[in-house]
């Protein structure tokens, strides 16, 4: 198919769309056919934009947070919230727990432990208690 491209390119006026797409498939030549030699990775990106969505649109919430520290402390949180449910964790239950545990002097050493996605959140995402 690379070749056919090359080929039909030489015979379309140079500033048809259909060079311009030939064009442009061909300077993506390695990612548009990335996914034939390795079976990973999706074709198109439509899961990755539909897990994201939530995610900007916590973003556009931010612009409304009153001062700029406010939006910064708003896209945090709403970083952390969204980290909860893409690893299968409540985030209400998490966010219980983490601040629990820091009020009670949880050592600065061991943060990592209280991520969202540490085992002790994950291991029981497929409780319907714990998940979101």
């Amino acid at each position: 198919m690379k070749q056919w491209f090359e080929a039909t390119l030489d015979h379309l006026a140079q500033k048809s769309d259909t060079a311009k797409t030939l064009r442009y498939a061909l300077r993506h030549w390695n990612g548009l056919t990335l996914y034939l030699n390795d079976g990973r990775i999706e074709m198109d990106t439509n899961a990755v934009e539909r897990a994201m969505r939530p995610i900007k649109l916590n973003a556009k919430n931010a612009l409304f947070a009153g001062c700029d520290e406010g939006a910064e402390n708003w896209a945090l949180l709403a970083s952390l919230i969204e980290t909860c449910k893409l690893n299968g964790v409540s985030a209400e239950r998490w966010l219980s727990d983490v601040l629990a545990k820091l009020v009670n002097g949880w050592p600065a050493a061991r943060l990592d432990e209280l991520l969202p996605w540490a085992s002790t959140y994950t291991m029981h995402a497929h409780d319907p208690r714990l998940a979101t």
